[in-house]
């Protein structure tokens, strides 16, 4: 691999993650504002402001570290208790978080006549608003996949004749060793196939891969089959008979085994092709099902990377990584020896993946992600509504902060676990190079 296109493909992969990032923080940004919540800031980044710029009541710029980014909504929650006269919260450790957690959000608090904090809107609006982020990510892996699968193309064994075998050469051989006049020339090359013949059917059955007709060929040992040829733009028809022969094929589930199947000794040459429009969602959401899968697995997933970079053993390819096992895999893909497109395709591929990841992350209804605002919000509308099915007074806003030490917990096992990744990407990284 070349180092400068390793970095290269690093390079790219950052800048992919930081529009990824620009783009949720939007998904959140446009429905909050379009529902007239008041927002202060919309960050790229943590840490030092680098860059920025107000433009209207909104404060738009990027900071030091790209690890994720952020809004500022007015009144996420609603105003803390001492906020009203209610008196302030107990002592210990996360009774101080709490009133801390209000304090912070008492300063983001809109005027009360304004009506412009979040948590004073609808229920499904505040759905909405934390649902926009995931969403977002989940519609740029879709156009990420729609690029590859329907711009690109996936690569395919074409209808086209590549080569035709002179003779059959047995296992034993060497796969190098000229043919001879006492080795037996392929059923290809005695049927007169050439190299540059387009297949149109075999026995019979009109064929658009090169799959499809071997699996016809591979089904018929010592069976004499009709193929027809287009050649130079005209049909001819060539009688072929397979011999028997062993060779590697792929089964459904995708183990490659030995079998005793037909034989002609052609190859086909392999081109993009391009597929329907719908190939690039439907690849998404068959990524995301996996990625749920996953992340629902993710402690007993980061306990096992744990345990294979303490022994050594090989990590699960499927497994999670961090941000810097897929920065290495980038790399590895931007300087891998492949065509060009090869490699755009697997880079938009792995940045596609990232958006499927932060989407089901995100939804994950545990604060401080966006699913558990959304969980909150639900809470709350099951409040009113339960209240007024029986005719009761509308219930106080939910005062999520009591959930800071719980949001605590989560904090520092989303770092511990991130810390777990981060090490075992550089102790024991997952390759594609093996």
């Amino acid at each position: 691999m070349t180092v400068i296109a390793f970095i290269i493909g690093v390079a790219l992969l950052v800048v992919g993650l930081a529009v990824s990032i620009a783009l949720h923080e939007m998904g959140h940004l446009l429905p909050a504002k379009k529902f007239g919540v008041r927002v202060g800031q919309y960050m790229i980044g943590f840490g030092p402001t680098l860059f920025s710029r107000r433009f209207g009541e909104t404060e738009y710029g990027v900071k030091a570290i790209p690890l994720g980014g952020y809004i500022s909504m007015a009144g996420m929650y609603p105003p803390s208790p001492s906020a009203n006269g209610e008196g302030k919260a107990g002592g210990g450790f996360f009774a101080t978080m709490v009133q801390d957690a209000r304090s912070a959000n008492d300063d983001t608090l809109a005027a009360d006549d304004t009506h412009r904090n979040f948590y004073e809107l609808s229920v499904w609006k505040r759905v909405v608003i934390m649902l926009g982020g995931p969403v977002m990510n989940l519609l740029l892996a879709f156009v990420l996949f729609a690029i590859i699968f329907s711009g690109i193309g996936v690569q395919t064994a074409t209808t086209t004749i590549a080569s035709v075998n002179e003779c059959v050469l047995t296992a034993a051989d060497d796969p190098d060793r000229a043919c001879t006049d006492a080795d037996p020339a392929s059923p290809a090359a005695e049927a007169g196939i050439l190299p540059g013949d387009i297949l149109v059917s075999v026995d019979g059955t009109p064929v658009d891969t090169f799959a499809e007709a071997s699996a016809i060929i591979q089904a018929s040992p010592d069976t004499a089959l009709e193929v027809v040829v287009l050649r130079d733009g005209t049909t001819q028809s060539l009688q072929v008979m397979p011999m028997l022969a062993e060779r590697q094929v792929q089964g459904a589930d995708g183990q490659v085994t030995t079998a005793e199947v037909g034989f002609v000794g052609m190859t086909a040459t392999v081109d993009y092709v391009r597929q329907s429009i719908w190939s690039g969602p439907e690849a998404a959401l068959e990524q995301t099902q996996q990625v749920a899968g996953i992340i629902w697995q993710l402690p007993a997933k980061i306990y096992q990377t744990a345990a294979d970079m303490v022994t050594g053993q090989e990590r699960d390819p499927n497994g999670p990584l961090s941000v810097v096992g897929a920065g290495r895999l980038a790399g590895e893909v931007a300087s891998v020896d492949a065509p060009i497109l090869n490699r755009v395709s697997g880079l938009l591929g792995l940045l596609a993946s990232l958006n499927i990841a932060l989407f089901v992350f995100n939804l994950i209804p545990l604060l401080p992600l966006d699913g558990g605002h959304v969980v909150v919000a639900l809470w709350d509308g099951i409040k009113r509504a339960w209240a007024k099915l029986f005719g009761r007074p509308a219930p106080k806003p939910v005062d999520a902060t009591k959930l800071v030490p719980v949001t605590f917990v989560v904090v520092i096992g989303l770092i511990v676990m991130g810390g777990i990744l981060i090490l075992a990407d550089v102790v024991n990284p997952i390759s594609l190079l093996g």
